[in-house]
């Protein structure tokens, strides 16, 4: 189907860029690689009447690493987060759908996004990371479906992750091929202590509700405990604890809830290693 008409401008600074969204009206959308919000307009599901593009605004990509964090500009395309030896973000972003996806999207533009079924806002609240939008840092970003925090007249500028020395990582996700969006997707990151015992543990899951989801059930029953196969797999027995999966038609929500529990076990055994 072909999109309803609309405007379309590529502003060559922030301020333009924002300028042009404030002048569009509530109908104005950014386009930030643009394999989200495209699908969606040639199925109709969204019109806007004026789509800024943020390809011209210079200092929007680019991966730096200082003091312990690392800086993604907003624009950093899926293929160069998936190449930038980023340990959980890089696994997780080198599965994102297809290679002409990866070398389109942007990780700014699939957070602002918001779907719970996309891959990189798990890593982002796993990493208990955060995003800076016109200058401001935030880190409560996620709210509903497709509902962020970022408002109508705001540009996302930046994602910040912390490096995760010390951590080991997981990552896994079930979906029917490869570039299908995930039925259920998990990332973990977990830390040894000195006697071999979970020192701390993050869990992000994917498509287990309106938003990703921390496993905070599973954080508190391995905290603290052996990091071997029994409370590894007595504590994903409640990742799906105070979830609410949408069925649909790849997956009852029961099943989602299996997985998220086949899933979470295998991400944690992988981070543990």
């Amino acid at each position: 189907m072909i999109p309803v008409q609309f405007d379309y401008v590529a502003p060559a600074s922030l301020d333009e860029a924002l300028s042009a969204l404030a002048g569009g009206g509530e109908d104005a959308k950014i386009l930030a690689g643009g394999h989200s919000l495209i699908p969606l307009m040639k199925l109709r599901l969204a019109a806007p009447s004026l789509l800024v593009d943020l390809r011209r605004v210079p200092g929007l990509a680019g991966i730096q690493r200082e003091n312990g964090t690392v800086r993604l500009g907003a624009m950093t395309r899926h293929v160069d987060v998936a190449s930038g030896g980023l340990g959980l973000a890089s696994t997780a972003a080198g599965t994102i759908a297809d290679p002409q996806v990866r070398n389109r999207g942007t990780i700014g533009g699939s957070l602002v996004h918001g779907d719970p079924a996309s891959d990189m806002p798990a890593v982002l609240l796993a990493a208990e990371g955060s995003v800076t939008v016109r200058g401001s840092a935030a880190a409560g970003l996620f709210e509903d479906f497709l509902t962020t925090a970022v408002a109508g007249d705001e540009i996302l500028t930046e994602v910040r992750l912390p490096a995760m020395d010390g951590y080991g990582f997981g990552f896994q996700k079930f979906n029917r091929r490869n570039e299908d969006w995930a039925m259920v997707g998990v990332c973990a990151y977990v830390k040894k202590a000195a006697d071999g015992s979970c020192e701390d543990v993050r869990i992000g899951l994917t498509h287990m509700g309106s938003t990703p989801l921390r496993a905070g059930t599973v954080e508190a029953a391995l905290r603290g405990r052996p990091l071997d196969a029994q409370s590894i797999a007595a504590a994903a027995e409640q990742a799906a604890e105070g979830t609410e999966p949408p069925a649909d038609l790849n997956a009852s929500a029961d099943y989602k809830r299996h997985l998220a529990r086949v899933l979470t076990r295998r991400a944690l055994e992988d981070a543990s290693s």
